[in-house]
């Protein structure tokens, strides 16, 4: 058969949303481009299924769910005289069909430790400036849209925002596979509530309480899936042990991995030369994915370095790290005393020991009233924000980031 008389208007079959359309024949093309199909070897939670088992669901899942989302957004805005051409149909979809491509192994590890401040939404917007040249020109409006460049900034809105397609996503699919039904959100009813109003998303009067459901779940779900203490400590574990191999790489001693994980070990790649070595970077970052860390991490193991081989064999075999989460960081007698008992155990050199303690902060908030207000329509001129119209979220305590401090390290060296 011609590929260009192939049907290509395909339905896939979705656990959360039901029977998914692919809309043209352009973003079927885009969804059976190798650079996507990568993000089924993704993991959408990183480790979180070491807490919750069901949660093994892929960056593919999500983005394939954030383009039926806005499928209907699209249909929902113009259904309100809101005039969007087929051109930029089109565009906003392809535009949160590939919001995600930039991730990296694990979702977010590889920000963390390899790439020194890189974020994955820079590697996104890499990824689609090398398809735009491969399908001539053909993303232009999308990637501006996708960097807030396109006239019409509402179609933006429904990208990246507090009330974007990408969220009301994954916080229904995570919800969904992990059983954490505080997540469950009406993402329908919410899509039906959109309008348009002096170029800015709003959400009609009758849509304030999905609003709120919605605000409240993605904040328990920051609680009781995204920061389990349990994830912080399986993914603070990955981050230790792809640190250790960045140093011993550093250091120019030899450290098993897979070519695409070797080229990002041992080339110095960071915010200030990845962009004149695109080519290059891209080249071995789309060959890039989960199986490339575990496979490493199955040698290293077994490796002559000690921390890398325990902190290897730890994230293999879910041993892992003990977490305190606090108001306050832990005090340096805490501290100094955790890393004498690490040296003990252990019998490693001090600056080995910050592999295998680590310390960070985390915040949660259920929105932000300073930027990005979610608009509510009260009429058809009076635009209000949500926290002035909400019983609710105008409560002092739900418009504050929550923060506290946590502190891993290994179980048989507490206090």
């Amino acid at each position: 058969m011609n590929p260009e008389t192939k049907n290509k208007h395909k339905l896939i079959n979705d656990p959360v949303h039901g029977f998914v359309t692919v809309p043209t024949d352009f973003i079927f093309d885009l969804i059976e481009h190798p650079y996507f199909q990568r993000l089924r070897r993704i993991k959408q939670l990183g480790l979180t299924h070491y807490v919750y088992p069901g949660a093994t669901h892929t960056r593919f899942q999500h983005t394939i769910g954030a383009l039926h989302l806005m499928t209907l957004a699209i249909e929902s805005i113009m259904s309100k005289g809101i005039a969007i051409s087929a051109e930029e149909q089109e565009a906003v979809l392809i535009a949160i069909l590939l919001h995600d491509i930039g991730h990296g192994p694990f979702s977010h590890a590889l920000e963390k430790t390899i790439i020194s401040g890189v974020t994955h939404e820079l590697i996104s917007h890499m990824l689609m400036q090398e398809l735009n040249d491969e399908y001539q020109s053909k993303l232009d409006m999308a990637i501006a849209i996708y960097n807030n460049l396109y006239t019409k900034k509402f179609l933006h809105q429904l990208v990246a925002s507090q009330l974007d397609m990408d969220r009301l996503d994954y916080i229904k699919r995570d919800s969904f596979f992990t059983g954490v039904t505080e997540g469950t959100i009406g993402t329908d009813r919410l899509i039906k509530m959109l309008n348009v109003h002096n170029d800015g998303l709003v959400i009609e009067k009758k849509g304030i309480y999905s609003v709120e459901k919605f605000l409240i779940a993605r904040r328990l779900m920051y609680w009781q899936v995204y920061f389990h203490k349990t994830v912080i400590a399986s993914e603070n574990l990955l981050v230790r042990m792809l640190q250790r191999a960045k140093f011993l790489a550093d250091n120019q001693i030899p450290v098993y991995c897979t070519p695409s994980l070797s080229f990002f070990l041992y080339d110095k790649i960071d915010s200030r030369n990845i962009t004149e070595r695109a080519t290059e970077v891209i080249q071995y970052f789309i060959r890039l994915d989960d199986s490339d860390i575990i496979v490493s991490a199955k040698e290293w193991q077994n490796c002559n370095d000690k921390v890398l081989a325990t902190l290897s064999y730890n994230l293999l075999n879910r041993v892992l790290p003990a977490v305190i989460i606090t108001d306050q960081s832990a005090s340096e007698k805490i501290k100094q005393e955790i890393r004498n008992n690490i040296q003990s155990e252990y019998g490693i050199r001090n600056d080995e020991i910050n592999f295998l303690i680590s310390e960070g902060e985390i915040s949660n908030s259920a929105f932000s009233g300073r930027n990005d207000m979610i608009k509510i329509q009260m009429t058809k001129e009076d635009i209000r924000d949500i926290s002035e119209v909400s019983d609710i979220l105008n409560d002092p305590y739900l418009q504050k980031s929550e923060k506290k401090h946590f502190l891993c390290y290994p179980k048989e060296c507490g206090v």
